[in-house]
């Protein structure tokens, strides 16, 4: 099975269902100018992965966690910075062209962005289940 993005962590806890992973950046993310625009910001990361196997892992294991295709990477990178610098540049131009001023412009298109990211935390529940992670030991 080829897989895009794939990570090295530690299983944190196991549940019914679901194995909880701490994922530490690998060396190469922290020589790399570009980390900040993909999300490793060098900081520990939480990975809920659900699997029917989750009884087979437990707390301690070395495992790998990926993306199981990837169109799911691609879909996150839209939803998570394409979509709203869509949301901002469309909200300031409209603005600007209805008549608003810069200064107001400027702080209705943060305020959009932000509600959109509001809507996007709320239906979290929504992406959990498209963008599915598979798991297995190193």
């Amino acid at each position: 099975m080829k897989t895009t993005l794939q990570h090295r962590g530690v299983v944190q806890s196991v549940a019914e269902g679901r194995v909880t992973v701490s994922v530490k950046p690998e060396s190469a993310c922290a020589g790399c100018h570009a980390k900040g625009i993909c999300g490793e910001s060098g900081s520990e990361r939480i990975i809920n992965v659900n699997t029917p196997y989750a009884s087979e892992y437990s707390v301690g294991d070395r495992v790998v966690v990926a993306l199981l295709r990837e169109s799911m990477a691609v879909s996150s990178v839209i939803w998570g910075y394409v979509a709203p610098l869509a949301v901002l540049l469309v909200v300031l131009f409209g603005s600007v062209a209805v008549g608003f001023s810069d200064g107001v412009s400027a702080v209705v298109s943060l305020v959009a962005v932000a509600i959109y990211y509001v809507a996007l935390y709320l239906t979290r529940k929504i992406f959990e289940r498209k963008i599915e992670f598979t798991i297995f030991k190193e």
